[in-house]
Order: C-alpha cells, then structure tokens, then sequence
C-alpha cells in the first residue's frame, strides 16, 4: 500500500513538473513554433523534458540583465548624465528622403538623439588605426576612456599599456573596461599588466560572479578629452596588425576615427558601463565639453543589450532592409540570421534592390562557419549575392543602404550579438562614408569568390548532413 502510494505521490510530481513546464512555456514564449516544441518536450519527455525546457529554454540572460536596470545597478541612456545636449540633426542628406522612415524607427527605439557635424574616418587594421590610438592617448591632456572585450599582453597590448601608464602619470584620469571573459585570450592579462600603475581598471562581469558566457561586454570604445573617439571592431592585440615578420593567427578589420558632437554620446556609454564596473557616477561637465561640427555627416550612437526594452540593433536592421531602393551591402565575419532577417533580405532583393553579402572564407569558428553555409542556399536561390573573401580572416562588420547609410560597430548578424551582448554601433547618414565604403566593398568583391548555388548543391552529403546539424545550434553560437 505505501509502494503505490510512493508511485503514485512521484507520478503526480512528474506530472506536476511536466504541466508547470509546459505553461511556462505556453505563457512566455513568444513564437509559438517554439512554444510548441517546448510543450510537446515537456509532456513527452517527463522529467527530462522540464529539465531542458529550465536549462535552456528559460531566457535567464534577458531576465538578469533588467534585473541589473531595474536595481539601479546599471544606467542607461542618453538622459542617464547630465550634460550639455547635442542639437538634434536636421534634413536627412539630399536623396536620402527615402530613409526618413528608418530616421523615425531609430528615433522611437533608441534614446541617443541623431546628430550632425560628424566626420567618421575609416581605419584599416592595426596599421591604421593603433598608431592614432595611441598618439590620442599620449596627447591627452583630462581624460583617457578605453572599453575593449579583448585587450591581449602581447607587443601591441604593451604599447597600448605604455601609453596609458604614461598619461596618468602625468595627471591624466585614465579608466579602462575590459571583459572578464574577453581578457582570458592571452597572458599576461592586460590588468596584470597594469597592476600597480595609476590607471583605473575595471572588469566587465568578472566570472567570479557567476558563469556567463553570455551578458559580455563586446563594445570596443576609446574617448580622448571627451572630444575624440574611435569605435569599431577591432580588438586590441598582435592578432590586428597584418604586416608583421612572424604573425600568429592574422584578423583584418576596420576600426573608425569619429570626431563631432556625436562623441559625447560615446563619452555617455563608456560611462554608463563604467559605474556598472565600477559603481563610479562620473556626471561633471569636464567630460562633456563643447564640441563644434567636424564634417557634414548625421550619425547616432546606439548601444543595444539584454537589458534594453527594445531589440534595437534587430529592428533597426529590418527598418533599413525595408527601406533601401537599390543596393545593401553586408559584410560580417559571424552569419546566423533569424528567420525574420532572412525574410527582409529575400523581401528586399526581391524588390530588385541589390543584396550582396561578404562573409569570410577563412572563419576562427568552424562551427559558425558550417551553420552559415545552411543558410546560403535559400539567400542565393532568391536572388542574394554572396562573396567569400579570401583568407587571412576577415573580422569587419559593415552594413550600407544605397551608399547613404552605413552601420558600423562592435555587432555581428548573430543571435549572440544581437540578443546576448552589449554591443556598441554608430548609424551614419553620410554620402562621403557610404562612397568610401563602397569602394572598400568593390576592392574586396574584386578579389572574392562568389558563391554558386550550383556550389551549395553540390557538397558531399557528409558537408550537408555537417552544416544542417551545426545549424540546429544556431541560438547558442
């Protein structure tokens, strides 16, 4: 009698768990094909089923971060210090009328105001852009502030260390933002390096808090006296610098100077991640300074997360898709759209605009690499061109609609990017940028391999069988 009242005591929990699972499910997931799956595992699979369905199925990343907003832990937004305003940009570039709607999408989600009298320079590689770096740091006279998720200790880790020692030595207040998951590529770690020396250091969720993989802080970030900045792609580290005797494992990148009104919002992210790092309000005006037009370009900061209410970068992207008339070009070393994001980019080249996408051929992360090739033949059926750049690997991130707008940044088109991190990207209106970097994406296209979808047919089934398979874990990437 107590045996069938044990079984049954233990089928009634199993039974319990299985249905509060699926009603979790049932109430909280949005899409409702994930919905389904989740409900058939859990009444399906008892015991085992709830136990994924609470492991991975339950958006924790998401939670925790509004749970750092909502406690006051983290700041956010362009109203989040007080300081001298931007004027808000005018009239859109002439013939750019046709993207005033993707102005007004950016002006609901994001709180950063679009700005003009900004001058946005391109920087290739470490060549092109450490040397600047480094000199804006040695030339600082206030302040120096460095956001990075990898800050190698390697020589070009060391020049960058060298510099900032030196400024604050000579009164210069020096912050520093490293990732904690990011500063574990190489030893020594940059901190190490910076023990003992008066610039102030601080770690992006150190592991020690717990163990996110996720929740990283991706955003790369240098603002020099609050009047200059870079941002970008680029890590800091050996890795960057493409002309060398004997080079570890090589990444070509772009890294970009911005100069105008529109650094202060800059100045305002590295700040709002600084007090999280640090629990450091730094609201004086001497961070904020006056600053006067450089160029003709309008440009906006915006800084996505798990913690935002919105998916800006997300609904941005589908904003822009939607409005481009004749051509979105698309480079991005990581590729695992959503299928909301294939759909615009169908939609768009069905339109008759002309997508092209450039992935590289070479990729550090064979397992992305491989999801990304199950996507290609649906994109190249439908009219998307793509290119493979050749290797050394290829870590630029770009995103240009008729030569008009281009969005640049720290975000790949990856859920990790585009759900899981703090990512950091400037939207430009700027016809003189968007012709630059149409003519960066003609030299690659030049020496790129197009890709067929007679190609994409032709692999083995062993490849297919591969890529379908690392396609599965597309959401964990």
């Amino acid at each position: 009698m107590l045996d069938n009242l044990l079984w049954a005591l233990l089928l009634l929990a199993l039974v319990s768990l299985s249905i509060g699972a699926a009603g979790h499910a049932l109430l909280y997931k949005r899409d409702p094909r994930s919905a389904m799956g989740w409900i058939g595992v859990c009444i399906t699979l008892p015991l085992f089923g709830p136990f994924f369905y609470w492991v991975m199925g339950v958006n924790r990343i998401t939670r925790k971060a509004r749970q750092w907003l909502e406690s006051g832990r983290r700041l956010t937004g362009c109203e989040a210090f007080a300081s001298r305003e931007p004027e808000e940009a005018g009239s859109l570039p002439a013939g750019a009328g046709h993207l005033e709607e993707l102005r007004a999408l950016a002006d609901r989600v994001v709180t950063c105001r679009l700005t003009g009298g900004s001058h946005i320079t391109p920087l290739h590689n470490g060549e092109g852009a450490y040397p600047l770096m480094v000199a804006a740091i040695d030339a600082a006279r206030h302040s120096v502030h460095l956001s990075t998720y990898i800050f190698d200790g390697d020589a070009t880790g060391s020049k960058f260390i060298d510099a900032l020692r030196r400024a604050a030595e000579r009164g210069v207040e020096v912050r520093v933002i490293v990732d904690s998951l990011g500063e574990k590529y190489s030893r020594p770690t940059a901190r190490k390096l910076l023990k003992g020396t008066k610039v102030k250091v601080g770690r992006f969720l150190p592991l020690r808090h717990g163990g996110y993989l996720n929740l990283r802080n991706h955003r790369k970030i240098l603002v020099v006296d609050g009047n200059h900045a870079f941002t970008g792609g680029m890590n800091i580290g050996d890795r960057h610098v493409v002309v060398r005797p004997v080079p570890p494992p090589t990444v070509v990148d772009l890294h970009f100077l911005v100069e105008g009104p529109v650094v202060a919002d800059l100045q305002r992210v590295f700040l709002e991640d600084w007090y999280f790092v640090a629990g450091e309000i730094l609201d004086h005006p001497s961070y904020f300074p006056e600053l006067a037009p450089a160029g003709g370009g309008l440009a906006r900061v915006i800084s996505d997360g798990p913690d935002k209410e919105f998916r800006k970068l997300h609904w941005i992207l589908m904003g822009a898709l939607a409005c481009a008339t004749r051509s979105v070009r698309i480079m991005t070393p990581y590729f695992i759209p959503d299928r909301s994001i294939i759909s615009a980019l169908i939609t768009c080249a069905m339109r008759g605009v002309d997508v092209t996408l450039v992935l590289p051929a070479e990729n550090n992360l064979p397992f992305v690499h491989w999801a990304t090739r199950s996507y290609l033949w649906e994109l190249l059926q439908l009219g998307i061109r793509v290119f493979y750049q050749p290797p050394p690997f290829v870590h630029t991130k770009l995103f240009v609609v008729d030569g008009l707008w281009s969005l640049i940044g720290s975000a790949n088109l990856d859920p990790r990017s585009l759900r899981l991190n703090f990512e950091l990207n400037l939207e430009v209106y700027d016809r003189e940028l968007g012709k630059r970097l149409s003519a960066h994406f003609e030299d690659v296209l030049s020496v790129s391999q197009e890709v067929t979808l007679e190609e994409m047919d032709a692999r083995p089934l062993p490849e297919k069988i591969r890529d379908c398979t690392a396609k599965l874990f597309s959401p964990y990437l």
